[in-house]
């Protein structure tokens, strides 16, 4: 009786820092979420989607899609965390992506629509392999690859802007609140993947830990006092 009483209060210390951890990591990414909210306002302002692009957000919605997947109870049951998340990135992305297309001009509104359409199919075609071609645990298997993909092709930007802070020993286009809660989000879920022992979840995620760790020591050493970042790089280039 002694020993059920520990090992189930155990269990219950575990389950709360597992989901502190989740919790924390969606908290983060709504940050990260909302980031974009001052380029959009412009654009409608403006009427004009300037000379911003959209494929970020392209990319960014195709990995919440395929990450909300992964997170959903028929692939990986008990990481409901990893589904909210994405699902509410999802959500934002799309958002971002209609506007967008409302205000391009035809040649980028048709093209945006062409991605968006391929986005679509593309999360379709995953959904269908990996319920006709796949049974558990290969299910979560195939779809955790997919995510670990995605997530580190994401990765591709937080280096883009490394090498640019480097080369231009500014950071002028690495603003401290993102890069900060870039770090603490993949800090939170890198801690929610061991909890839950998924490297799926941790790996990719102590990825993005150590690239925004690196961000903050640029940000130390090349930041200067009268430098205020003017805007994320993300929001321009692509």
């Amino acid at each position: 009786m002694e020993k059920s009483t520990i090992s189930g209060g155990l269990f219950s210390t575990y389950s709360i820092f597992s989901n502190a951890a989740g919790v924390a990591g969606n908290l983060c990414a709504f940050v990260l979420f909302v980031s974009p909210i001052p380029t959009f306002r412009r654009i409608i302002r403006s009427k004009s989607t300037e000379q911003f692009s959209g494929l970020p957000y392209i990319y960014a919605l195709l990995n919440c899609l395929i990450c909300l997947w992964y997170g959903t109870p028929i692939i990986s049951p008990g990481i409901i965390l990893v589904f909210t998340v994405n699902s509410v990135g999802a959500v934002f992305q799309l958002a971002y992506i209609l506007i967008f297309i409302v205000y391009a001009e035809r040649t980028k509104k048709l093209k945006m629509l062409g991605l968006l359409l391929g986005v679509f199919a593309a999360f379709a075609a995953v959904i269908s392999i990996s319920i006709c071609l796949f049974q558990p645990p290969n299910r979560q298997t195939f779809v955790g690859y997919l995510s670990v993909l995605s997530l580190i092709s994401m990765f591709a930007s937080p280096l883009f802007i490394i090498n640019l802070v480097i080369r231009t020993r500014s950071v002028e286009y690495m603003p401290f609140y993102l890069s900060l809660a870039t770090f603490l989000m993949s800090l939170s879920f890198f801690a929610y993947g061991m909890f839950k022992q998924d490297a799926f979840i941790y790996v990719p995620n102590g990825i993005g830990g150590v690239l925004g760790a690196i961000q903050l020591i640029l940000y130390w050493r090349y930041s200067r006092p009268n430098e205020e970042p003017t805007r994320p790089l993300l929001e321009s280039n692509a």
